[in-house]
């Protein structure tokens, strides 16, 4: 561990994990990184984008901690979703649903911390569990870890699938391992909080040992980010069918990652799909519209 984040938002620190030695590839780091600091000029530099990412986890805890978490509404969390890419497109159905009561029961359950981080795999399956078990549901996992992530950056690590799924297989994790022969098979990793922790203290380090030592934790999840954009850019844009199409420029697949193209500039809509049959255009209620004016949020 690196100690406590010297950064511009409370951060607690996450504990210190034994887990699996993660093999990652240096020059596979390197030449992600160099093009992220170049792709990101063009959209202000890598600090503008930090101060998204910070903003982003301001707006989830005004959104979800305290009393607040009490009178979240349908369209609140369609809000918040709108910053989740595997999300967005499949909470709005669900919740109508199950109601946004379980959803706030359910929500409650998982932002109890109140044993620590020690428990969070149990909480996060419980949180799944909670919800219908198939493949339709798959994206349940994503909002939890994206929820504790944003609310508590500096504990629990993003967890998505797209970091690591080790069912699937796939996943930052898979893109940056390192292996003598250049071939990666299926990886023994679980996908736990260990897991993720080690990957985050790893990359962190990297981070830091090269000059970024601000906003640790956001700067990781640039990193990430990049590395699974050139992977959905080597696979093609159908690989992830109408989420990831059609971008102006492969950095969009990025900034899509990370929920920063959360909105389009022109019509000011959210990408938040609704259920069949609502035309309340509350779609439009989204109070941020890009990724900069949620950068200008934060520094306000």
């Amino acid at each position: 561990m690196f100690g406590k984040w010297n950064t511009r938002a409370e951060r607690a620190v996450s504990p210190v994990l034994p887990g699996v030695v993660l093999h990652l590839s240096g020059p596979v780091l390197d030449q992600a990184f160099t093009s992220l600091q170049s792709d990101a000029e063009q959209y202000g530099g890598i600090e503008r984008l930090l101060d998204a990412l910070a903003a982003k986890a301001t707006y989830f805890r005004s959104q979800l901690c305290g009393n607040a978490l009490e009178h979240l509404s349908e369209y609140a969390l369609y809000d918040l979703a709108a910053f989740m890419p595997s999300v967005r497109r499949r909470i709005a159905k669900t919740a109508a649903d199950v109601g946004m009561v379980h959803m706030r029961q359910a929500l409650r359950a998982l932002l109890d911390d109140s044993q620590g981080p020690h428990d969070i795999n149990e909480r996060i399956a419980a949180f799944v569990q909670s919800f219908p078990m198939d493949r339709k549901h798959r994206w349940v996992r994503d909002l939890a870890t994206e929820i504790l992530h944003n609310i508590s950056p500096g504990v629990y690590p993003l967890m998505s699938r797209w970091i690591w799924d080790a069912h699937a297989n796939t996943g930052v994790l898979r893109e940056i391992w390192h292996s003598e022969d250049g071939s990666v098979g299926r990886l023994d990793v679980p996908d736990d909080f260990k897991t993720h922790c080690n990957l985050r203290d790893e990359l962190t380090g990297y981070c830091i040992d090269r000059g970024h030592g601000s906003d640790p934790e956001f700067l990781v999840d640039l990193l990430c980010a990049q590395i699974y954009a050139g992977y959905i850019g080597s696979q093609g844009a159908s690989y992830l069918k109408t989420e990831f199409s059609g971008p102006d420029d492969a950095f969009q697949y990025t900034l899509r990652m990370l929920g920063l193209d959360v909105a389009n500039a022109r019509s000011r809509k959210t990408r938040v799909k609704l259920p069949e049959g609502d035309n309340s255009g509350q779609s439009e209620r989204h109070r941020f519209t890009s990724f900069i004016e949620l950068a200008a949020e934060g520094e306000a």
